[in-house]
C-alpha cells in the first residue's frame, strides 16, 4: 500500500524559489571583487540566476554539461550555484588555490565546457588555458566597465550577459538524483578526486544543518562564510542561509582580519563559519583593536579540531560559543557535530566540545579493525573511521582505481578514530599521519591541540620521524605568536604538564610559517619533506 501523500522532488532550485518568496527582502552582502560593498536580496538573487540560466541555455549549455567556476565568495557565484545546477547543468567549483597543474587537471578532468572566473582568477586561469582545450568559453563575474583585456578565448562579461534576459524562466522538472555539482579533494596524496553531488544530497545535507542539534540557523541570523563557497559547497551555506531566511554576507577575496571584522561590526554577523586558523588570527588582531566582534554569537568551525585555549578564549573574553563539526568533500563537509550534554563537569565539557561530535540524522558512523570488522562503541577502542548516509558519496568520479567504499558498502574516510556509547566520534589521526611509537598510536591531533595551548604557540604541527628503536617519533614544528620567544626545551617541558610523558616530541622546530594545502589544512607532506631537508638545521 502506498501513502497519499504529495511527492515533489528535492531540487536546488526549490531552494531559492523559497527564499525569494519567503524571505525575497533579506539582504545578501557581499564584498565585490572590484572594491565596493554589493547589496542584493534573495529576490534579486533567484531573478538573476534564471538570467544566468538562460544564458547558459542561449550558449549551447545543456544539461549534464560542467560549467566550471574559479571565484571567491560573492553574489555573483552565489547566483552560479542556483543558475547552473537549477537549469541542469552541473556546477564545477574549482579550487584556485590548488596548484595550476592540478587545477588544469581537475577542468580537464570534470570535462567543463565553460568557466565562470574572478577578476582575481584571470591570470591563473591565462596561465593554465593551453592545456583547457575542452573549454569553449570563459565568463568572466564582472561588469563591462571592469573587463579587461584577456588572452581567454571567446572571453564573455557576466553582466552584460545576464543584460541580454529577462528572467522568465521556470527550472526544469529533474530528476532529484541529477548530478548538481562537482567538488575536488585537495589532492595532497595523488590527483585530485572529484565527488559529484546531486540536488537530493544537497538539500537534505542543508536541512539536516539548518537543525537546533547542528547549527541551528533561523531567519533572526545574519551568517557569514568565511569558508570558500569552493570547499564543499561552502560547508552548505549557499544553501542553508537562503533556506533558513537569514541574511548572508559574504567576505569576497579579502581574508584579512581587519576586512572580516568590519564587514562583521557593520553587518551585525551573529554566525561565522570557517577553519580555526581563521579565529587564531582574529583573536590575535583583537589585540591589538579597540572592541570586540559586535553582535558575533557563534563561530561554527572544522576542518581541524579547535584548540581548548581559542574555545576558552573566544567565549571568556568575547562570549562567543564556537560549535566544532566534521565533515569531508565526500560528505558534503559537516556531517557530526560536537553536541555536549548539559551540565558537565568543565573538563569534560571541553573535552566534549572539541571533539567531531555526534552524527546528524541521515549520517551514520563506525570504526573497523584493519581486516574490516566493526570495533566495539566504548570510547577507547581505535580504528579506521567508515560512514554513510544520504549526502556520502558512493564513488568518485572517473577513478576506478581508487575506491571510495569499503565492501560493506561503507566510505573509507582516511580517519582514525574511536566512537563512544552515546555516538560520539573523536578522531585521533588521519591513517596517513599516525605516529605509532613502540607499538601505540600518538594522535597528532592531540599533541598540536595541546602545543597551540602554549601561550607563545600561534600554529603546531606534529609528524612521525623515523627512530632506531620505537619505530616512530613525533617532531613538532611550530610558529611562535608575534613576540613571543619560547624555545623548545621550554615547550616540551610545558607539555609534559599536558600530555602523557612518552607522547612528547623528540624535536622541536620553528619555522615562520606552516605550509596548507588548497583547502586550508596543514600540509604534512610538505612537512616532512622540509623535515628531511633540513634535518637538525633548526632543531632546538
Amino acid at each position: 500500500m502506498l501513502a497519499l501523500m504529495q511527492h515533489h522532488p528535492l531540487l536546488i532550485g526549490s531552494v531559492i524559489d523559497y527564499a525569494a518568496r519567503t524571505f525575497g527582502g533579506v539582504e545578501v552582502v557581499s564584498r565585490s571583487i572590484e572594491g565596493p560593498i554589493a547589496r542584493s536580496t534573495y529576490g534579486e538573487i533567484a531573478l538573476r540566476a534564471r538570467k544566468l540560466s538562460q544564458a547558459l541555455i542561449r550558449l549551447g549549455i545543456k544539461p549534464g554539461d560542467r560549467v566550471g567556476g574559479a571565484s571567491w565568495n560573492h553574489d555573483r557565484y552565489l547566483e552560479a550555484f542556483y543558475g547552473v545546477s537549477g537549469m541542469g547543468a552541473v556546477l564545477h567549483t574549482t579550487n584556485p588555490r590548488l596548484f595550476p597543474e592540478q587545477m588544469a587537471y581537475t577542468i580537464t578532468h570534470a570535462g567543463d565546457r565553460a568557466m565562470l572566473v574572478d577578476l582575481d582568477c584571470l591570470a591563473s586561469m591565462e596561465a593554465i588555458a593551453d592545456k583547457l582545450t575542452d573549454v569553449e568559453m570563459f565568463i568572466v563575474l564582472t561588469d563591462a566597465a571592469h573587463m579587461p583585456e584577456t588572452r581567454l578565448r571567446n572571453a564573455l562579461a557576466y553582466e552584460e550577459l545576464l543584460a541580454g534576459e529577462d528572467g522568465d524562466y521556470d527550472w526544469p522538472d529533474l530528476d532529484e538524483r541529477s548530478a548538481s555539482a562537482i567538488c575536488y579533494t585537495s589532492g595532497t596524496t595523488g590527483d585530485p578526486k572529484g565527488i559529484v553531488y546531486s540536488h537530493r544530497s544537497t538539500v537534505l545535507h542543508a536541512l539536516a544543518n539548518a537543525a537546533p542539534n547542528a547549527g541551528n540557523y533561523s531567519h533572526r541570523d545574519t551568517i557569514m562564510p568565511v569558508v570558500a563557497l569552493f570547499h564543499g559547497n561552502g560547508w552548505g551555506m549557499p544553501f542553508v542561509a537562503p533556506m533558513t531566511g537569514a541574511k548572508l554576507v559574504l567576505p569576497g577575496r579579502a581574508m584579512e582580519m581587519t576586512a572580516l571584522r568590519e564587514l562583521i561590526l557593520d553587518e551585525g554577523v551573529t554566525i561565522a563559519v570557517g577553519v580555526p586558523t581563521i579565529w587564531l588570527s582574529m583573536l590575535e588582531h583583537l589585540k591589538n583593536a579597540d572592541g570586540g566582534l559586535g553582535a558575533l554569537k557563534r563561530i561554527l568551525t572544522g576542518g581541524s579540531a579547535p584548540p581548548a585555549a581559542m574555545v576558552e578564549t573566544l567565549e571568556r573574553d568575547h562570549g562567543i560559543e564556537t560549535v566544532h563539526a566534521w565533515g569531508m568533500t565526500e560528505t558534503q563537509a559537516a556531517s557530526t557535530f560536537a553536541m555536549p550534554a548539559e551540565n558537565l563537569p568543565q573538563a569534560d565539557a571541553m573535552a566534549a566540545r572539541l571533539a567531531q561530535g555526534r552524527p546528524l540524522f541521515g549520517h551514520a558512523i563506525r570504526i573497523t579493525d584493519e581486516a574490516g570488522a566493526e570495533l566495539p562503541r566504548d570510547g577507547a577502542a581505535v580504528g579506521d573511521l567508515k560512514v554513510r548516509g544520504h549526502w556520502v558519496a558512493s564513488a568518485y568520479y572517473r577513478r576506478d582505481d581508487a575506491p571510495a567504499l569499503d565492501a560493506d558498502g561503507w566510505l573509507i574516510t582516511g580517519d582514525v578514530a574511536t566512537i563512544s556509547a552515546h555516538d560520539e566520534l573523536r578522531l585521533t589521526d588521519r591513517a596517513k599521519d599516525v605516529i605509532k611509537s613502540g607499538g601505540e598510536w600518538i594522535s597528532s591531533i592531540d599533541l598540536e591541540n595541546a602545543a597551540v595551548g602554549h601561550p607563545a604557540i600561534a600554529e603546531a604541527a606534529v609528524i612521525g620521524i623515523p627512530h632506531p628503536k620505537w619505530q616512530e617519533r613525533p617532531a613538532l614544528i611550530a610558529v611562535r605568536a608575534e613576540g613571543a620567544d619560547v624555545e623548545g626545551a621550554a615547550l616540551i617541558d610545558w607539555l609534559a604538564d599536558h600530555v602523557a610523558k612518552w607522547w612528547l616530541p623528540d624535536e622541536v622546530m620553528f619555522v615562520d610559517e606552516i605550509p596548507h594545502t588548497g583547502t586550508g589544512k596543514i600540509d604534512k607532506v610538505r612537512l616532512r619533506q622540509h623535515y628531511a631537508e633540513t634535518k637538525g638545521a633548526t632543531s632546538s
